[in-house]
């Protein structure tokens, strides 16, 4: 099975991102998908997840409102839409499917003026 992020790089403040998570070897639509990051010197922390047919989400409450996740079975591929970005949103962003099944290796964001 792998995972794959894209989309990281350089924001500033207040501005959008849109990260994407293609997965493959495994059945893709039958998984739960999340979002995960980890800033510099902080453990991993739980971001957003979707529920396998994608029409359940939660999330963090620090990003309630300002992301949105969403599945699209028919590409593998999960997105993470990202708005009003702040520094504290700095991380590196991983996907993961299952119940930490899988993980891929995560993509850089960094908010900064």
């Amino acid at each position: 099975a792998q995972i794959a992020e894209s989309g990281g790089g350089l924001v500033q403040p207040g501005g959008s991102l849109t990260l994407s998570c293609v997965g493959s070897g495994f059945p893709f639509n039958w998984y739960k998908m999340s979002w995960y990051r980890q800033a510099p010197g902080k453990e991993r922390e739980f971001v957003a997840t979707i529920n396998a047919a994608g029409g359940i989400r939660e999330y963090a409450a620090s990003v309630k409102g300002r992301f949105t996740i969403n599945k699209d079975n028919t590409k593998n591929t999960v997105y993470l839409h990202m708005n009003s970005l702040n520094s504290e949103d700095t991380a590196v962003y991983y996907c993961e499917a299952g119940d930490r099944e899988y993980w891929g290796q995560g993509t850089q964001v960094t908010v900064s003026s």
